[in-house]
């Protein structure tokens, strides 16, 4: 069994190690997690059966016990994680998590953190195993039923698009509207804004900041997995350090990732192994303050937000313009 309880992000960068177990040991793969969070392992050829809660790990307890597992991966690493594997006393692996790299980094500025992805960190779990990386990056699934046509939703995308992914779980993680404008007046391609009903206003706020005449702001009004297929289509996906990253890395799509408060160095940057030239990173270097959180806030604890309000956009438009040109050679 592989315990991973949320977030979006998180989940679907075990989706390396699921494929691996499955191809590498023949086992028989089940899941457990949080219910919200349970669709991101529907559709997956390798995971046999899911078990969601919705409050606590003890409402799948009496299943559990009546599976007799034989080893548990352990990718959550929590207290919760702790109880359920204490219950079940069979044996189990994790990862190294390094809470206490990142507290230096984030008080001290000490950088003690290995130079490895959050996933080479997951398949230390599995080493024991024998298990290992094949190097095929990320996997999501998306139901037919949610997949998206978005000439059909807008004629000005016939000729591709770029998808902009606005929102975040934490405010310091989520680029300025007017910051975000000012880049999207400068790009070619029509934009599609992408975010949960929490971003609409956000969404609304640069469609009336922006010049660009070919704006979309769909927060609110697309499932999860209908967002993921805007992102599968679209040109370039300009997005915060977020879940929807994420699963732009696991359809290989030229990615300008956009980081706040937090640095790449906590190992969540997008994972595309061998294929590093399709992402660029967007952060403010060499400020003292940051990161400030492994997280983030709700706002900035210095009150400048200078993580965000100093980005480069001219290097931004640079380094979009690189990468839809690196998207126009894989679909010539």
């Amino acid at each position: 069994m592989l315990i991973r309880f949320s977030s979006i992000g998180d989940i679907v960068l075990t989706t390396p190690i699921i494929r691996t177990l499955k191809k590498q040991t023949g086992c028989e793969l089940h899941v457990l997690t949080k219910k919200k969070y349970s669709q991101l392992f529907f559709g997956n050829p390798s995971v046999s059966h899911i078990y969601a809660f919705e409050k606590s790990p003890d409402e799948c307890m009496v299943a559990l016990l009546k599976e007799n597992f034989d080893v548990i991966i352990d990718l959550q690493k929590n207290f919760r994680a702790l109880k359920v594997k204490r219950h079940l006393g069979v044996t189990s692996y994790s990862f190294p998590k390094l809470n206490m790299r990142k507290w230096l980094l984030v008080n001290t500025s000490i950088n003690q953190m290995p130079d490895l992805h959050l996933v080479d960190r997951y398949f230390m779990a599995v080493k024991e195993l024998g298990v290992t990386n094949d190097n095929l990056g990320l996997d999501f699934f998306i139901p037919e039923k949610e997949e998206v046509n978005p000439l059909e939703i807008a004629s000005s995308l016939s000729n591709g698009y770029i998808a902009m992914v606005i929102g975040g779980q934490h405010l310091t993680k989520i680029f300025l509207p007017e910051k975000a404008a000012e880049l999207i007046s400068r790009l070619a391609l029509p934009v599609v804004l992408l975010g949960g009903p929490e971003d609409k206003q956000r969404g609304d706020e640069m469609i009336r900041l922006s010049q660009h005449a070919k704006m979309l702001n769909t927060c609110g009004t697309l499932s999860l997995n209908q967002s993921a297929s805007f992102v599968r289509q679209a040109k370039l996906v300009i997005t915060n350090d977020t879940g929807l990253m994420h699963i732009a890395a696991a359809f290989s799509k030229p990615i300008l990732s956009i980081w706040g408060n937090t640095v790449p160095e906590f190992g969540m940057y997008p994972y595309m192994p061998g294929k590093e030239h399709m992402f660029e990173i967007a952060q403010v270097a060499g400020l003292s303050c940051r990161p400030c959180s492994k997280l983030g806030f709700s706002k900035c604890p210095k009150k400048h937000f200078k993580c965000m309000r100093d980005q480069d956009i001219d290097r931004m438009v640079e380094q979009s313009a690189r990468l839809l040109d690196q998207s126009t050679k894989l679909t010539d």
